[in-house]
């Protein structure tokens, strides 16, 4: 004798009258308030995180920053992280200075960091090679 059921109890019936599902809910992605990184650099950063230059070491900035790979990382991750901690109206720009601007910036604008011999008025210089790798041993990762 059969009760409408398949031979499976998770098998659906024929009665029409199936669990509700939950709805799909399609929530947006908040809207990026910056639509790239090099806007945010131009129109956030250069202007909030103003310091004064020093050619001769210290403090170092270059302006093509986009010809260096370091810099293009760390800036997307401030961009990033500052879209993301905007919409926390407690402490998100605090977090965001404390945890992601300064850490990076201090290592952008450090005498050895990637901008070294680059300066605002002479322009990019690539004067840093590549950290020399050598081969891992096979099976190795």
């Amino acid at each position: 004798m059969t009760n409408g059921m398949g031979e499976w109890d998770d098998e659906e019936d024929d009665t029409g009258t199936d669990a509700a599902e939950p709805a799909e809910v399609d929530v947006a992605e908040p809207e990026l308030f910056y639509p790239n990184v090099a806007a945010f650099v131009t129109e956030k950063v250069a202007t909030t995180y103003r310091r004064q230059i020093n050619v001769q070491g210290g403090t170092t900035w270059c302006p093509q920053w986009w010809k260096h790979a370091e810099a293009i990382s760390r800036l997307e991750a401030l961009w990033r992280a500052w879209e993301f901690l905007r919409l926390d109206g407690t402490t998100g720009m605090s977090v965001w200075w404390r945890d992601h601007a300064d850490h990076h910036m201090s290592v952008l604008l450090s005498a050895d960091g990637p901008f070294k011999g680059c300066n605002p008025d002479d322009g990019h210089r690539t004067k840093l090679a590549p950290l020399p790798c050598e081969e891992p041993p096979a099976g190795l990762f």
